[in-house]
């Protein structure tokens, strides 16, 4: 079902179970009994009749928003009419339209006279009402940062080294939600700022068993609007885990970032470790920094803290080799120039880079416990995207990136190709039966691709989770472009793989740097981020200023 008609359902069914629980109480503060059933009017009325913004009633539907505000403007219109003790608001954000209906059909509920009832106001019950107002200006401060959060730009944190050294490890980026269009919200109920669970409720690490941020119920087909760009080539991209098999709705998946390395249309393809699209090796920019894995052989210890001071945290594994006496140097990814200045070191006896052999497939497996007995399967997470292609990580393609209207060719061969297309990202019932292909329950050779997908892999290329193992990218799944790093901490994730750890220490030469502009010397924000606060503390002392001078004339 379209968007928008989903959307005007939702809202007709709040609107009538607003309508069925307030009519009377409407009918009380002197309105037509109807206009509890008009959608935004009938919380205009309630801001009016309370003495709130009555702008504030646009919020009333939005999604993520909206609920929080509903809460909100239910309190307001219980508290007109006597109920204010904490049990009151608890019930009527818990149970709304039930507990409402109990006062609505109630016989001995009247207005309050709010003049009368300040006159006789206790303390106790002044400072109870300054309580509230502190409280009601937290709500709009979350409300409105949910705002930001929900429709314009999303935090977000950078945990592991796959796009290092462009990205680094603990780099804490805003994503601008508007550079290829922006994605409605796609589940309108839900926790703000969390993204798919809440906490770790269940086995340790695993997700499957945690609660859920949002409520999957409530859902709302995929949509973008005012799309005026598409990903390009060499965009750094965030968007949404596609094999993500925890979360069913699209923009609760776990957001990776990586860089777009070839669109819909485009052949991409590894040649011993180095990239290429459309058989053209790849464009490497001012800002992009690729690093490969290395092996170092020694013959005596390195200075691994003394390598982090120059080039900042380096993930390695070290172990001794005990025949030499020596050691080995297992680094997870070194820039070209880096790894020529260490092949320089002394004690350095050896040094190469770690490629896979051609036509090895990389495949990893899992075991599943079963009731009387473990049997092992294909972890295609781990295992080269398609699990039916002799590729690695290293030796990868051909492979050509589906085009919305492309007529691909169904069989035994391309199936691992495009069954997570098809089933999964283009919602259709596939099944192979007898090595005969049904969709929707038609026997075919043949699929019309229905979106653009896109191949996004890591800078890091030796240690990156990247398309080259969970496949093409779907479109939908496509959150926006970072901007700049507003914050940028070494240290604050761990890295298991590695010996040494990261030395803590805040990155001040990276904040509020852009992030996606191609550039080497990249754009500060310093001065968008003074102006902020100039704004955010001048406005307050503005408005102070403002009010005393007022109750000055007033007088």
């Amino acid at each position: 079902m379209n968007y928008f008609l989903t959307y005007a359902v939702y809202v007709l069914i709040l609107s009538v179970l607003m309508g069925v629980s307030t009519w009377k109480l409407f009918k009380k503060m002197g309105y037509n009994p109807l206009l509890a059933f008009v959608p935004f009017y009938n919380y205009f009325i309630i801001l009016k009749e309370t003495k709130h913004p009555k702008w504030w009633a646009i919020l009333s539907y939005m999604p993520i928003v909206g609920p929080i505000m509903m809460s909100v403007f239910h309190i307001y219109l219980m508290k007109k009419f006597g109920k204010h003790l904490f049990q009151h608001q608890l019930l009527t954000v818990i149970l709304p339209f039930i507990y409402m209906a109990t006062v609505n059909y109630s016989k001995d509920v009247e207005l309050e006279d709010e003049a009368a009832n300040e006159l006789f106001m206790m303390d106790e019950e002044k400072n109870e009402k300054k309580k509230d107002s502190f409280i009601g200006s937290i709500t709009f401060a979350v409300v409105f940062a949910t705002i930001i959060h929900v429709f314009v730009t999303q935090p977000f944190g950078i945990p592991t080294g796959s796009m290092e050294r462009t990205l680094l490890v603990g780099d804490f980026l805003f994503v601008n939600k508007w550079s290829y269009g922006y994605r409605l919200p796609m589940r309108p109920v839900s926790i703000p700022f969390l993204q798919g669970t809440i906490f770790d409720a269940g086995e340790k690490g695993n997700p499957k068993d945690d609660p859920k941020s949002y409520v999957d119920g409530i859902k709302l087909p995929y949509a973008r609007i005012l799309q005026f760009n598409k990903p390009q080539k060499n965009d750094v991209v965030v968007f949404n885990y596609p094999q993500d098999s925890v979360h069913t709705a699209i923009d609760r998946k776990d957001p990776y970032v990586k860089r777009c390395v070839a669109v819909a249309g485009d052949t991409f393809e590894m040649r011993a470790g180095r990239l290429f699209v459309n058989g053209k090796p790849e464009t490497v920019l001012g800002d992009q920094e690729v690093q490969h894995a290395y092996t170092v052989n020694t013959g005596s210890q390195l200075d691994i803290p003394g390598l982090y001071n120059t080039y900042g945290f380096l993930p390695v594994r070290e172990m001794q080799n005990e025949k030499s006496g020596g050691f080995v140097y297992l680094f997870q990814g070194l820039t070209d120039k880096t790894a020529k200045e260490i092949k320089t070191l002394p004690g350095v006896l050896s040094m190469e880079e770690n490629i896979y052999p051609k036509d090895s497939a990389t495949i990893s497996y899992k075991l599943n416990a079963d009731k009387t007995a473990y049997t092992k399967s294909i972890d295609t997470t781990q295992s080269t995207f398609p699990i039916n292609k002799p590729w690695n990580q290293d030796w990868y393609g051909p492979l050509k990136i589906p085009k919305k209207g492309d007529v691909v060719t169904i069989d035994k061969e391309s199936l691992p190709m495009y069954q997570w297309v098809i089933s999964k990202y283009e919602h259709n019932t596939l099944e192979n039966k007898n090595g005969k292909i049904f969709i929707n329950g038609k026997e075919t050779n043949q699929y019309t691709i229905q979106q653009d997908y896109y191949m996004m892999i890591g800078d890091n290329r030796d240690a990156s989770l990247d398309a080259r193992f969970f496949g093409f990218v779907p479109e939908e799944n496509i959150v926006g472009k970072p901007m700049f790093t507003w914050m940028s901490v070494q240290g604050v994730f761990s890295d298991a793989s590695s010996t040494y750890q990261a030395p803590k220490k805040i990155r001040w030469d990276r904040m509020f740097k852009a992030t996606n502009t191609g550039d080497a010397n990249k754009a500060s924000y310093w001065w968008v981020a003074a102006m902020i606060l100039i704004l955010f503390f001048g406005w307050e002392y503005f408005m102070k200023l403002f009010a005393k001078k007022k109750t000055e004339d007033d007088l």
